[in-house]
């Protein structure tokens, strides 16, 4: 018997010796990419409307995520002349080992969804400049997978905690089995919050194939053929996973976490620990006195609650209370290499950074990744020069300041 199948794009070129059109404007189009933005308008050009929502959006009104990024627009430097900044370090230590950049990529879920390549192109770029990589136990790759696919990458896992707990201790002898040294424990998601966007669109897990996403096809080809022709779309740690993500987190996720399950988890995690979701200085002391290592002030990305605090805003309040005991990272509206510097001289040890690298994701795979990444590297490097800050032990409050809105 002879099995036969279509022949892939990548065997049939050498034969006939033309380029992929479509890659080659794929490429082109990154290159030209000269901000994030740039890289967010490609990739809701290239995406369908409920996936690039799903990235893009947050909860309720989304007044959250939009007052992030406005406060990142007050941001004022206030830069040093007359230093001698040929050789820019952007290295820092970031829990115990050297990061090339002050960057770790945050955990983000169902990431299969924005693009086929998914977790591992992630991983694989986060390796390739030296910086972390978390999963997501929401994501499409399996924590042994991503192993595989990305040995050399510091690897991180984030842990929602579930309501069966042999589960979620099932989930971190896994992780540690695989060499993840670093557990972020989310905290904020007691119930999934309201994402308009989500509902409107229909989103579900996996997108069903209704008359309304049968007609969106014809719109965006390239990505349902991508979905159709890879492995099932679907969570890498639930099988039965039917529904929205809200569904989901409502029915397997905890809602009665306390400060006694994060003492749970340190004695249960051999590794490092950082509770991610924290958004007051209330909480940021109650957290470091429980033994973590890091604390990331979050809140979410503003996909939680709305109207909740904004990270950059709590940073100095946070720091002065707990910053000599644990290391604090901070996330949510981080759009360019500058708003990393922002948050750096104001007292953030390391800066996660999510729908950044998804944007990319979206508009190129494993190349797009790459491509946001060197993007904020250029801007942190030259943002650092034109500061007079030779390295990130240069960045100082006394750098930067938030100018009054009106």
């Amino acid at each position: 018997m002879i099995t036969r199948r279509l022949p892939r794009w990548h065997e049939v070129k050498p034969l006939i010796g033309l380029n992929n059109p479509l890659t080659e404007r794929r490429v082109r189009a990154l290159a030209r990419s000269a901000s994030i933005w740039d890289l967010r308008a490609l990739a809701k050009r290239h995406t369908p409307a409920a996936v690039f929502d799903y990235t893009d959006g947050a909860a309720d009104d989304e007044l959250s995520l939009r007052r992030a990024r406005e406060v990142f627009s007050r941001i004022e430097f206030e830069p040093r002349v007359l230093r001698d900044v040929s050789n820019i370090d952007t290295s820092t230590e970031i829990l115990g080992a050297t990061s090339q950049l002050p960057l770790v990529m945050a955990p983000t879920g169902f990431t299969r969804m924005m693009h086929h390549e998914g977790e591992p192109a992630v991983a694989v770029v986060a390796a390739r400049v030296g910086i972390p990589y978390s999963l997501s136990t929401l994501g499409t790759t399996s924590i042994e997978d991503l192993a595989k696919a990305a040995p050399d990458v510091r690897r991180w896992f984030q842990l929602y905690l579930m309501r069966d707990r042999s589960k979620s201790l099932e989930l971190l002898e896994r992780a540690t089995a695989a060499g993840y040294d670093t557990l972020i424990l989310t905290v904020d998601a007691p119930v999934a919050g309201i994402r308009r966007r989500d509902v409107r669109n229909g989103l579900t897990i996996p997108p069903k194939l209704s008359l309304s996403t049968l007609a969106n096809m014809s719109r965006y080809p390239a990505w349902w053929f991508n979905v159709l022709t890879t492995e099932p779309l679907e969570f890498a740690t639930f099988r039965n996973s039917e529904g929205t993500v809200a569904d989901l987190m409502n029915r397997v996720f905890d809602p009665s976490l306390t400060a006694a399950d994060v003492e749970w988890a340190r004695a249960s995690w051999a590794g490092k620990i950082v509770v991610k979701g924290v958004q007051s200085v209330q909480d940021a002391q109650i957290i470091a006195d429980l033994g973590v290592d890091a604390i990331v002030l979050s809140n979410h990305g503003g996909r939680q609650l709305d109207r909740s605090p904004v990270p950059l805003e709590q940073l100095p309040l946070v720091k002065a209370e707990v910053g000599e005991n644990l290391s604090i990272f901070i996330d949510g509206g981080v759009m360019c290499g500058g708003d990393v510097v922002a948050a750096l001289a104001l007292g953030a040890d390391a800066v996660l950074i999510g729908r950044a690298y998804l944007y990319g994701l979206m508009a190129g795979g494993q190349a797009g990744v790459q491509r946001a990444v060197d993007i904020l590297q250029q801007e942190i490097e030259t943002t650092m020069s034109l500061l007079g800050a030779r390295s990130i032990k240069e960045l100082r409050p006394d750098c930067v300041r938030l100018r009054n809105s009106r």
